[in-house]
């Protein structure tokens, strides 16, 4: 995807929370997408996607971005006033592929912080962790796999058992320096 495109994805998310008459972009490709909002001091105020989904990306930006500014539970619902105050980041994902292991080590040396995001799924319980998340809180690989069994309610070490599969995927981020502002694609470290 290149830059115009990632621009016109972060100023949809932002402008279709309160405003009737917004821009499409017409980018239908079909991926799977997350909406983050963080305030202006960098703390997260909302984040929602779709590891997949059937929709065209411009309707799954919409989605995704009403869903993390007024559906994530962690935090109360986003209002109007709050607009010059937070920033929009997208990020786009890749077809997640199941990371094959004999053993569970391998996995330390098959995932790399600042590239992949991961899933992690047993039973009828799944979470995923975007690529940024490794990278901005320092985890080192070990603890990019027990935060997400985590997020997907499982036991830390759950991904150390056989029954767990991990699936990795990557991003390309766009998103605002300042609120309305300037809009980059970021690199993951």
């Amino acid at each position: 995807m290149n830059l115009e495109d990632g621009k016109s994805l972060v100023k949809l998310a932002r402008s279709c929370l309160f405003f009737n008459k917004f821009n499409i972009p017409n980018i239908i490709e079909k991926r799977g997408v997350f909406v983050t909002i963080h305030t202006v001091d960098g703390n997260l105020r909302g984040c929602i996607g779709f590891i997949e989904t059937k929709l065209p990306l411009n309707k799954a930006v919409i989605e995704a971005a009403r869903y993390a500014a007024f559906s994530d539970p962690r935090f109360r619902p986003v209002h109007e006033k709050e607009l010059d105050e937070i920033l929009f980041e997208i990020s786009i994902l890749t077809k997640p592929k199941l990371i094959k292991v004999k053993s569970y080590e391998e996995y330390l040396k098959k995932i790399k912080i600042g590239r992949d995001g991961l899933i992690a799924q047993a039973d009828k319980y799944k979470g995923l962790l975007l690529p940024q998340v490794a990278s901005e809180n320092k985890f080192s690989i070990q603890e990019f796999l027990n935060q997400t069994c985590l997020k997907a309610g499982l036991l830390p070490e759950t991904w150390q058992q056989k029954s767990c599969k991990i699936y990795s995927f990557q991003t390309q981020i766009f998103k605002e320096k300042e609120p309305n502002g300037e809009i980059i694609e970021k690199k993951c470290k």
